[in-house]
């Protein structure tokens, strides 16, 4: 399978209200469609998917890196709703308008922020970190992942202290490690290793502190008003995808009105690079004609 993982065609900061910069990357045509991506745990701008679809559907693929991960400064202390801050003022001085927007793994409560908000038109949930903190699924966690998120539900300060002792090496070794085959047949692919080892070590050029804001956010109760969401949500997961959601999206689909879950055969948590077409199509169908 040929994932046409390329570097991004455009690449840059952009300097925010108060003076913070966001790192960004783009594929695609300049002029298309604006797509921003909320990218997974611990990565940059610099991995995107689907370039091969790009150019045939006019998307221009925008990849932004979240507060102290890659180009972007850090805002210790932030929120979802600084996240929501930071892409409605990003949009604006691009001139986006209101984006379609992907939120993959642990980007995906990011964008459900911006969604709820109303900053983007329509969302596809990729993979998406679910929110362990929700009562529903304290039956349903392995034992240490139960505890950490104890831990940042009830100190997220001590949490971030935990996740702050991540590296680079240390997360691809826990991807790899926990990955099932499917996906492993993706990740080692030599141009995919390359573009996510860059990725994650971007992510860590500031330290860790940033990865472990993120971190702290998603496995604490997000707080995000996912019943009062107005845009259209797809939700994508594998079927052998264990890690992202324990019930692989079914009660966070339920939570969204309207939203859409997809169950995706033959692929754990790799779908949005061996299903970009599908997802970008389906996004785009949501807003086409509005």
């Amino acid at each position: 399978m040929d994932l046409h993982v390329i570097d991004p065609v455009r690449i840059g900061t952009e300097r925010l209200p108060g003076g913070r910069l966001l790192g960004w990357a783009e594929w695609g045509p300049g002029n298309g469609v604006p797509v921003l991506l909320s990218p997974g745990a611990a990565t940059s701008r610099h991995l995107g998917f689907g370039a091969d679809v790009l150019d045939g559907f006019g998307v221009r693929l925008i990849s932004v890196d979240r507060p102290g991960l890659g180009a972007s400064s850090p805002l210790p202390g932030r929120t979802f709703g600084d996240f929501v801050d930071d892409v409605r003022a990003f949009a604006g001085r691009r001139g986006l308008g209101r984006p379609l927007m992907v939120g993959n793994s642990q980007g995906a409560p990011f964008a459900l922020a911006c969604a709820a908000a109303g900053a983007v038109r329509a969302l596809a949930v990729v993979s998406g970190a679910d929110e362990v903190a929700e009562p529903g699924f304290a039956d349903a966690l392995p034992e240490e992942l139960r505890r950490l998120v104890d831990l940042a539900v009830a100190d997220p300060a001590a949490a971030e202290q935990v996740f702050a002792g991540f590296n680079p090496q240390g997360m691809w070794d826990m991807v790899m490690s926990g990955s099932p085959e499917c996906d492993l047949a993706v990740y080692q692919q030599p141009a995919f290793a390359a573009a996510y080892r860059r990725a994650l070590d971007e992510a860590f050029a500031q330290g860790a502190a940033g990865y472990a804001r993120d971190t702290a956010l998603a496995m604490g109760r997000w707080g995000i008003g996912l019943s009062g969401i107005a845009v259209p949500v797809d939700l994508w997961y594998g079927e052998k995808d264990t890690g992202h959601s324990p019930d692989q999206g079914v009660r966070l689909t339920s939570r969204i009105p309207d939203a859409v879950r997809h169950l995706v055969p033959g692929v754990g948590g790799a779908v949005l690079w061996t299903h970009s077409e599908q997802v970008l199509s389906t996004l785009l169908g949501r807003v086409a004609g509005r």
